[in-house]
Order: C-alpha cells, then sequence, then structure tokens
C-alpha cells in the first residue's frame, strides 16, 4: 500500500518527502499512519529501482530541499499496479481505497471497470466476522453479543453502500462516453 501511495502521489505531482508523507497520512489516517521510518526507506527503495529520482531544489532558508519525482518507469510502474491489483489490494478495504484514489491516471474505462468488478465479486462472496461451531457464518439476525450484531450491521450497512456504488460505476464506465470518468 505505501509504494502504491508514493507512486500515486508522485505521478499526481512532484513532492518533497514531509508533503508526500502529509498527503498518505491524509489517505490512510488514523487507521495507517505512516512512520519516517517506513517511508523513507521505502523512497530510497523506490530510487534505487529506478521508479523515481530526488532534485535539488532552494530551500526557505539556507539548506536546499530534495523533490521527489517519478521516473517514466515509475509512471508505468504505477499504470501496471493500478491496471492488475494485488490481491490483497482488492480485499483489503483501505487498500483498495488506495488503489481507486489513483485508479483515474488508467486511462482504459474498460481496465477500470475491470478492477472494480473484481473488489465487486469480493464483496459478493459470502463472509463474515463470525462463525458458529459448525463453521457457518454467524449473521446480525442470530448473533445474541450485541456488540458483535452491531459489528455485523455496521459492516452489512457498509458494503450495502459499497455494492450500490461499485455497480453504478461499472456501468458508468461500460457505457459509451464512459472514458470521462478517467482523467488521465
Amino acid at each position: 500500500m505505501l509504494t502504491l501511495a508514493i507512486l500515486g502521489f508522485l505521478y499526481d505531482q512532484p513532492l518533497h518527502g514531509y508533503e508526500l508523507k502529509s498527503r498518505i497520512t491524509g489517505l490512510t489516517g488514523h487507521v495507517r499512519p505512516v512512520s519516517d521510518g517506513a517511508l523513507y526507506p521505502a523512497i530510497a527503495r523506490l530510487e534505487k529501482a529506478g521508479l523515481l529520482h530526488r532534485r535539488t531544489e532552494p530551500g526557505s532558508g539556507a539548506a536546499p530541499r530534495q523533490t521527489l519525482e517519478l521516473t517514466a518507469r515509475g509512471r508505468a510502474e504505477l499504470l501496471r499496479r493500478l491496471a492488475d491489483p494485488e490481491q490483497a489490494e482488492i480485499t483489503d478495504q483501505i487498500r483498495f481505497f488506495t488503489v481507486t484514489t489513483f485508479l483515474h491516471h488508467l486511462a482504459d474505462p474498460t481496465r477500470q471497470a475491470a478492477v472494480l468488478r473484481r473488489r465487486l465479486a469480493f464483496l459478493d462472496a459470502p463472509s463474515s466476522f463470525f462463525y458458529d461451531g459448525t463453521g457457518q457464518p454467524v449473521t446480525a439476525e442470530r448473533e445474541p453479543n450485541p456488540f458483535r450484531r452491531g459489528m455485523l450491521l455496521v459492516a452489512r450497512a457498509s458494503t450495502a453502500a459499497e455494492r450500490a456504488w461499485l455497480s453504478e460505476t461499472v456501468a458508468e464506465l461500460e457505457r459509451p462516453g464512459g472514458a470521462e470518468l478517467s482523467e488521465g
């Protein structure tokens, strides 16, 4: 998720490390805050792989600032990852939201719709947080624990809203002129 967020935000525009960290934190926020100990080694790995480079600019004080910018290989890598997200980027909601944050860069509406269809298929598969003694999923209606029942009810409502959005967006993307949803 961190690599995808770095590539995505730098695809949008070159950024200083602090600005990049602020944007990633804004995206993942309290759920998965990014530390300097995770961000800067990830930036170094991407730089070593030739996916981004640093350029020195004058700072507001005496110290120069390092601006991070994607290379052509970095831009291609982001598009590859958006077109074919890893399974965890489909099944994990926060990772999926990271994919959708940058999915507009994938200019082909058919490929965008394919990614959304994968998430929709995942949401359509039966699942639960809790299972009974026979291995069957426990539904909110069958859950006696009010706290677990609450979790199941909130998850059901959230999933219903996401399914509706996914279905509507896939239909828009597959309609003639669906490319208007892409920003390229």
